[in-house]
């Protein structure tokens, strides 16, 4: 057995653990803080768990939510707020220095507590029921929980009833995942991983969706209960969310994306908005400019299509059209996009260079794009400055409280 030892630690890494210097390298550590001095045990392949606080930061404070440390959907709950808000930040610096781009970082948009109105729950079956909560850190085990400060008070207070609605078509040996979405008419309840449907299940699934007042429940894609349609509101268009569909975490996150975009678009009469899912940034801009939705799920896109045909003309919209597409397989060309004022880019976390050197190939005037991830950001920023872009800053968006996961919207100027 490896020794206990004692160690400092000097940074944080990027995935909020702590970062120790020894003599055999570097040590990763848990829910620690530069500065601290702390008694660690060795786990091999340099980590470490943490096993005492010998010399506390006076940036640590006490953790919000009972759970911490256990459940592995938090990192960094144990950071006084303005230094999470400078480590963040330094996030973004770091991945635009891997890419020799230096530029103006935006202080962080912050969000509050409270306020995602989305998250997965791991679900598996129990002798009498089902128990649900979240994974521990790096691990398969269910740690369960009645109560989570992230989200939003309708989806904590339906914690408890996930189970008994869920625990009928869960089989002992497997493991389920239930996305709960808070939308206007209701939670949506999307379990994947269950036991195949049949008649008998299909009807129990339903009665206990009905008896929780669920708008709806689907079961590894298939509708099997919807009592009211899930909807969402997009800058005032309301979107029918498709099973599964994409939308931003936190409604002040959204809030936040939506004035960067539309600050930077401006005035632009024709505007291309590329992996558009169900038309967040289309319905905000849509209200000026005449805008081209491009987005690889059919789903997502007929429902924007729907919500544009239905209520486009009583809310004075500029006209949109919709593509159907596989911008990392089949990207819009250079001589495509050329018709286009500007450019909005809101691609997955592995980014979208297939799109974006095609982006560095036109003459598009403005780029704005928006990122999940620093890293690829950066990466395709890369190509936009080598194509003769400039990067007028970037602003850190932080849409993921609590996580090393921040978003990031760069507006690029050609010329």
């Amino acid at each position: 057995m490896t020794a206990e030892i004692e160690a400092d630690i000097a940074s944080l890494g990027a995935q909020a653990d702590g970062i120790a210097e020894t003599p055999k390298g570097p040590l990763y550590v848990p829910y620690v803080l530069p500065g601290e001095r702390v008694l660690v045990a060795p786990e091999g392949e340099g980590r470490a768990g943490l096993l005492k606080i010998v010399a506390p930061s006076p940036q640590r404070v006490a953790a919000p939510c009972r759970h911490f440390t256990r459940c592995g959907g938090c990192a960094i709950q144990h950071a006084a707020p303005d230094f999470y808000a400078a480590w963040k930040r330094d996030l973004v610096a770091a991945a635009l220095n891997s890419r020799g781009i230096d530029t103006e970082i935006a202080p962080l948009v912050p969000t509050q507590a409270r306020s995602r109105r989305r998250a997965t729950f791991a679900v598996t079956r129990t002798r009498k029921s089902a128990m649900v909560g979240y994974y521990a850190r790096g691990s398969h085990e269910i740690v369960p929980v009645s109560e989570c400060p992230l989200v939003v008070p309708e989806i904590e207070k339906a914690i408890p009833a996930l189970a008994e609605i869920v625990a009928p078509g869960l089989s002992r040996s497997a493991r389920a995942s239930v996305l709960v979405t808070a939308t206007l008419n209701g939670l949506d309840l999307a379990v994947t991983g269950g036991k195949p449907l049949d008649g008998p299940l299909r009807a129990e699934l339903g009665s206990h969706a009905k008896t929780a007042d669920i708008a709806r429940l689907s079961w590894d894609g298939e509708i099997v209960a919807e009592r009211r349609s899930p909807e969402i509101e997009l800058s005032g268009l309301r979107v029918a969310l498709p099973v599964g569909g994409f939308l931003q975490p936190t409604l002040e996150g959204e809030a936040a994306l939506i004035r960067l975009v539309r600050e930077s678009v401006g005035k632009a009469r024709r505007v291309a908005d590329l992996f558009a899912g169900c038309g967040t940034f289309t319905a905000a801009l849509s209200g000026a400019s005449a805008v081209h939705a491009v987005e690889s799920e059919k789903k997502a896109l007929a429902a924007l299509e729907r919500a544009v045909r239905e209520q486009g003309p009583s809310l004075g919209l500029k006209p949109v059209t919709a593509e159907t597409r596989d911008l990392a397989r089949r990207p819009l060309l250079a001589s495509e996009l050329d018709r286009f004022d500007a450019v909005v880019i809101d691609p997955p976390r592995a980014g979208a260079s297939a799109q974006t050197e095609e982006i560095a190939k036109s003459k598009v005037p403005v780029v704005v794009s928006v990122s999940c991830n620093p890293a690829t950001f950066a990466r395709d920023a890369r190509m936009l400055l080598d194509g003769g872009y400039r990067l007028d800053g970037v602003t850190p968006v932080d849409q993921f409280l609590w996580s090393p996961h921040l978003e990031v919207v760069g507006i690029f100027r050609r010329g």
